[in-house]
């Protein structure tokens, strides 16, 4: 193929019919055709040559040129592409570095070959700029409901037809087992787009929780005028789902309006996600009241919440236990997906066993370790103390407010206690300088011996040691294993130390060793560690 004035009024004319079959930019496609028309006549005239062509936008007139580069005398690496100053002033008036000399050549003739190569070129570029323009389409409709048409599956995968493009959905982001054959109509949310070496990627779902609020704000005006919000999302795709919502207008319902008349808005997101059973919830600021909300229909007797766990104790009668847990724990899931909780159900039964076994408990310890009767020990149990440092360092004032008790059994109380626990304290010292721990460990502020003693026992003996741990090693962690959560017992978990005083120490002891900067810890440079924990969680 020759480039002549009878064809060049076609290059035009394709690359228009390109550009609009693939809706791109024309220009793009022009550029396309000249490097493609470039590299046909390198291999006419030579690879050492450095040969543009330009494409005149009105007339389609290709022009091709040689370009030669002035360039410094010890910089010339290619003869056939570069010029020293001195050479080139046989073309150039006053040539400088970085100057161009260009000489115009004959037009080439494609032969078959050539031909065959500039085709493959233009369409790789048409390709990518394709590419490009639907990453940038879709880029930004992330977290959008998109409408498709079903063109076909692959191994369970649904390709679906989006418009400008195609996205996926996988085998596990369809709703339990719905299928699709094509040329049907599915409703999809965008979760994700990203580019690949195939070229950009769109992910949808129909199970993702968002996907829920989403179809909410389609059918609910209050939601999309942000009156009402989504605090919170849970769903079990294809069987339950949870919802929290709140309102920011008195006069308005959240829960109501979600509903809708005779249940219009509701049905219509239930239909939607194949009878999908979904429980509107009033959201609260106070995590026990939402809780108590969160775990309907069962009804709730009590709550006690742990915030150093992050974690929650709910007590419901012993006929709502079935009711609250839910089929298979789906209930409770629920409910803990949506507040973000660990939450432990119990009947009042347990509850009251549980307690009453504490209690017996904590009065054997006081028995046992300060050799008073039952009945004083019942006394410090019913009073609130927990352990026997409570009872040594406490205000004496607190203890003269029991009933029974004067100055002096007060004060033989205290002094008892503290004897023993001055006495555990030599012999964990003992049996920790016996394990090999190193002066460094003991001369660490905020660790007792007895807490030396379990780092000891568990191999950590140097102030280096500690340092190198993880804040949820030492006070303890979730980790979910095939969907289960599994606790990890922390080394000084029984000392009741929580991850940020975990973290607080083993921050303190890289400072001491100069592994950490403490002016970048002030002002927040340097990662958590607590961060390991959300990792055990993920």
């Amino acid at each position: 193929m020759a480039i002549t004035s009878a064809n060049q009024l076609e290059l035009l004319q394709t690359a228009e019919a390109v550009a609009r079959e693939k809706m791109i930019d024309p220009d793009l496609v022009i550029q396309a055709m000249e490097e493609s028309l470039a590299r046909a006549a390198k291999s006419r005239y030579g690879s050492d040559l450095d040969i543009r062509v330009k494409i005149d936008r009105k007339t389609g007139r290709a022009t091709f040129a040689r370009i030669r580069t002035v360039v410094g005398d010890d910089e010339v690496e290619n003869h056939h592409a570069q010029l020293t100053v001195k050479q080139a002033k046989t073309y150039l008036k006053d040539p400088q570095i970085g100057d161009e000399v260009i000489d115009e050549v004959p037009p080439v003739d494609l032969g078959r070959i050539a031909a065959q190569s500039a085709k493959q070129v233009i369409l790789q570029k048409v390709r990518e700029a394709e590419r490009d323009r639907q990453f940038e389409e879709f880029k930004d409709r992330k977290g959008t409901i998109i409408n498709g048409v079903v063109k076909r599956e692959e191994y369970g995968n649904l390709i679906v037809d989006i418009g400008r493009g195609e996205g996926i959905l996988r085998r596990n982001e369809k709703i339990g087992r719905e299928s699709y054959r094509p040329n049907d109509r599915i409703r999809c949310y965008i979760k994700d787009v990203r580019r690949e070496a195939r070229g950009p990627q769109v992910f949808l779902s129909r199970t993702d929780p968002q996907f829920m609020a989403e179809l909410f704000k389609m059918e609910v005006p209050e939601i999309y005028d942000n009156i009402i919000e989504i605090k919170a999302v849970a769903r079990d795709p294809g069987s339950r789902a949870k919802i929290a919502v709140i309102s920011y207008d008195n006069s308005i319902d959240p829960v109501g309006a979600c509903v809708g008349m005779r249940g219009s808005r509701v049905q219509a997101v239930v239909n939607e996600l194949q009878g999908e059973k979904i429980d509107i919830i009033p959201w609260n600021q106070d995590q026990a009241t939402f809780l108590v909300n969160a775990l309907q229909p069962a009804e709730v007797s009590k709550v006690v919440f742990d915030e150093e766990a992050n974690k929650i104790e709910v007590v419901v009668p012993d006929e709502q236990l079935s009711l609250a847990i839910g089929r298979r724990g789906q209930n409770v899931r629920l409910a803990s997906q949506l507040t973000g909780l660990d939450i432990d159900i119990m009947t009042e039964a347990e509850e009251s066993a549980r307690r009453q076994a504490e209690f017996a408990e904590r009065t054997k310890l006081f028995i046992d370790t300060l050799d008073i009767d039952e009945m004083m020990a019942q006394l410090l149990v019913a009073e609130g103390f927990t352990n026997l440092e409570e009872v040594a360092y406490v205000d004496l004032e607190e203890l003269l407010s029991i009933d029974g008790f004067d100055e002096g059994t007060a004060g033989e109380l205290q002094a008892r206690a503290r004897d023993y626990i001055e006495e555990q304290n030599r012999k964990a010292i003992e049996t920790a300088r016996a394990l090999g721990v190193d002066d460094s460990l003991f001369n660490f502020e905020g660790l007792t011996p007895q807490m030396i003693e379990a780092l000891a026992r568990d191999g950590i003996k140097t102030l280096e040691d500690f340092a190198t741990c993880a804040d949820w090693e030492l006070a303890g962690g979730w980790t979910t294993e095939n969907g289960q959560r599994k606790k990890d017992e922390g080394v000084l978990e029984k000392f009741d130390v929580s991850l940020e005083e975990a973290q607080n120490l083993v921050m303190t002891a890289r400072v001491m060793l100069g592994w950490v900067d403490p002016t970048e810890l002030q002002s927040g440079d340097v990662e958590a560690e607590g961060d390991d924990e959300e990792e055990a969680e993920a």
